[in-house]
């Protein structure tokens, strides 16, 4: 039976390519209504959040006085992480070891704001180029697998970086430039975490060619021990500020010339062409619903301004024809077999072997918060 289309009456989600979603009486969806009420504990644009910001700067500064960093970011390149570096630095005074995986995707406007962001004050910029070989063999395992998330390896490689130069430096604190203002909603399904090791392997093993030993990898369950015995933390201090993304687009600009790249999540080709088209064409998913109903919940655009946007062309067709070519080819994959990924059916991650500690470890965690009490 076809499920008859809805769409939130407060936000622009919908039902198109969403099983979970579900609607109120008053057709309001589950994402902005919890988002509303997560908003309440979560995201702090006031004195309540300039306490907690101030608190978390100086707790940082006192307790790494005597390591060479205060703290570990990652960086993309992007805004949210890019504006991060600045207040971190800037503002914060903050002395930042920040990470970078340079996956050879990056676009020319991203390398030009990474080169300006290596410029701030007690900024120190580690790049991290994965073996091209490996890296590129293992997403073209992803795409033959038909799986969404083909940004696993990216995400893996990142973090198993990130948490191996925290141990280095004996740094316990990760600052991630995730945020509530701009990421209060995600759209569920179609997505697998990217520490799955196993699913990673057996994708690999059956999609892909030759080994993967020169890329370093952080499975979910090495990722949960290092965080419990270094005391690893992920704090998100841009939900401690009024975070305004035109603002912080200009902030950046007239500091540091920083380049606007047109849209959430496009400073990485390989990224675009994922979000625009790989979701879009292969699950009938289009991010801009969650990206612009993020933004209406925040209070930064109104539900008519999203939906004029939303009612425009996702992107210039000539613009991602260039874009798939250069990654295919940079991947060395033929347009013919790019063709039959894309005319296959989609698979979701869980059609293939999955982590049996992800599985249980939501049971584990509700053990251990009963146990506490």
């Amino acid at each position: 039976m076809t499920t008859k289309y809805q769409q939130c009456t407060w936000c622009i989600m919908d039902n198109s390519s969403d099983e979970t979603i579900t609607f109120n009486l008053n057709g309001q969806c589950n994402y902005c209504e919890n988002a509303l009420l997560e908003k309440e504990t979560v995201y702090f644009p006031n004195e309540e959040g300039e306490k907690k910001l101030n608190a978390l700067v100086q707790r940082l500064k006192k307790e790494n006085k005597d390591h060479q960093y205060d703290c570990v970011m990652g960086i993309s390149g992007g805004l949210d992480s890019s504006y991060l570096a600045y207040l971190g630095t800037v503002k914060w005074g903050l002395r930042v070891l920040a990470v970078h995986v340079d996956d050879g995707f990056d676009t020319e406007i991203s390398k030009n704001n990474i080169a300006r962001l290596a410029e701030l004050p007690n900024f120190d910029l580690r790049i991290i180029k994965p073996d091209p070989q490996q890296f590129h063999e293992l997403t073209k395992a992803y795409m033959r697998a038909g799986v969404p998330n083909l940004a696993v390896p990216q995400d893996n490689v990142l973090f198993a970086c990130v948490y191996q130069f925290m141990k280095e430096n004996k740094l316990n604190t990760f600052l991630s430039g995730g945020n509530f203002a701009l990421e209060c909603i995600l759209q569920r399904g179609n997505t697998h975490d990217a520490y799955d090791l196993k699913n990673l392997k057996f994708i690999h093993n059956k999609f892909g060619k030759g080994p993967i030993d020169k890329l370093t990898m952080l499975s979910a369950l090495k990722k949960d021990i290092d965080a419990y015995i270094l005391n690893i933390q992920s704090l998100r201090p841009l939900n401690y500020i009024d975070y305004n993304r035109d603002r912080a687009m200009k902030e950046l600009a007239d500091s540091c010339g920083f380049e606007y790249y047109g849209s959430k999540h496009l400073e990485n080709d390989l990224t675009k062409f994922i979000q625009q088209y790989w979701f879009y064409h292969k699950f009938g998913v289009d991010k801009r619903t969650s990206h612009l109903s993020s933004m209406i919940v925040s209070g930064q655009m109104s539900r008519e301004e999203a939906q004029r946007q939303y009612a425009l062309p996702l992107y210039d067709e000539d613009d991602m024809q260039s874009t798939i070519s250069h990654v295919i080819s940079k991947l060395g994959m033929s347009k013919e077999e790019f063709d039959n990924i894309m005319a296959d059916k989609p698979h979701q991650h869980s059609d293939y072997p999955t982590s049996f500690y992800l599985k249980v470890k939501p049971m584990l965690a509700k053990a251990v918060r009963l146990i506490k009490r």
